[in-house]
């Protein structure tokens, strides 16, 4: 006779559970009010003129005064904008930014700016059939369905561009000295273009060829590296890292939060093997090493985002090895061997969303 164990009991009730969703989709409807907050250019005409009336924002802004009243009374019933005398006349209160929000809500560069992530939410509205049908069938959705790849570069833009040449380079034995010398380096799965960029700022010797398969990905890219003065250092390419077809020799290769997207991992890292003669450095989520339900904020973000996006972008070919955003330690050391490697280091990099692989090709 088989046993069967009963589910732990849980604090939580019918009006506890109701109370955390009607949170869930508050916090869904604000970001979307930042989200137009920021396409709409309100929060920068703030920072710019100071605090201001509606109809002031609005002309600042070039948007309808109405709306523009509402916006603000909305944001600072939400906590995201001051206002100086709520008693008196709509049209005389006065809306100005919270200080210290400016890193978060108009700095490109800094690491504490999320509003890409409304753009995530917005997407889901576009994909949601394709995603339902997907569940049934087994199928996948195609990576530019979603069309978040802004969004993506935006989120990992202040990493790169603050802390992967002064800090995590450096942290890769002989790697820094090694890419001061010049050389050429390879990075797969290269979005946008920004640690390509980085790459090439921080050490003007070096050469990036930089890969991925989106091609609105690689026009995005290329422009940004025109911008930056580095195009004549920075070769993007479209191309799919696990085709056997691809060649060169490099003196790194890195792969930054994108092995878990890809259908065929194992031949990515083979790619990888055949044409480093230097170090291949993997960034990937910082999942917990094993399941655990109930767990921390960090884990539940990346298990939502590997249902909503991850797992169906990486099952849209043939024999996927639909690994999903929980790439644990274990599954990527299995990976890698498969790959041909004789190990995985993992760095002592401290990021509380990623983690940094040192693959030995033996």
């Amino acid at each position: 006779m088989s046993e069967t164990t009963a589910a732990p009991e849980t604090p939580s009730t019918t009006e506890e559970l109701a109370g955390r969703l009607f949170e869930a989709g508050l916090g869904a409807f604000e970001l979307a009010t930042v989200l137009l907050g920021d396409r709409l250019g309100l929060y920068r005409a703030l920072a710019a003129g100071g605090p201001a009336t509606a109809p002031e924002l609005a002309k600042a802004a070039d948007v309808d005064a109405r709306y523009a009243r509402e916006w603000c009374e909305q944001q600072a019933t939400a906590g995201l904008l001051t206002v100086d005398d709520p008693a008196a006349d709509p049209e005389r209160r006065r809306f100005g930014l919270v200080p210290g929000s400016e890193p978060v809500l108009i700095d490109p560069d800094s690491p504490a700016r999320l509003v890409p992530l409304a753009e995530f939410v917005e997407s889901l509205g576009r994909v949601l059939p394709a995603l339902t049908g997907a569940f049934r069938t087994g199928a996948g959705v195609p990576y530019g369905a979603y069309g978040v790849q802004h969004a993506q570069a935006a989120l990992s833009r202040p990493c790169f561009v603050g802390q992967l040449v002064q800090e995590w380079v450096p942290q890769v034995p002989g790697l820094d000295a090694r890419l001061a010398a010049g050389g050429t380096v390879a990075e797969f799965g290269c979005g946008e273009g920004w640690a390509a960029i980085a790459l090439a700022q921080g050490y003007p010797g070096v050469r990036v060829d930089a890969f991925d398969a989106d091609p609105p990905s690689i026009d995005a890219a290329r422009e940004h590296a025109a911008e930056a003065g580095v195009a004549d250092r920075v070769r993007f390419v479209v191309a799919d890292v696990a085709d056997p077809a691809l060649t060169g020799r490099y003196d790194a290769v890195f792969a930054f939060e994108m092995l878990h997207d890809l259908a065929h991992p194992v031949a990515a890292l083979r790619t990888a093997h055949r044409i480093a003669d230097g170090p291949v450095v993997i960034m990937d989520e910082r999942a917990d090493e094993a399941f655990s339900p109930g767990a921390d904020p960090m884990q539940r973000f990346l298990y939502a985002a590997s249902v909503l996006h991850c797992l169906p972008v990486g099952r849209c070919e043939p024999d996927s090895a639909a690994t999903g955003t929980v790439l644990r330690p274990d599954l990527l050391r299995r990976y890698a061997t498969e790959a041909g490697f004789a190990g995985v280091t993992v760095l002592p990099i401290e990021h509380e969303m990623f983690r940094f692989y040192l693959l030995d090709r033996g």
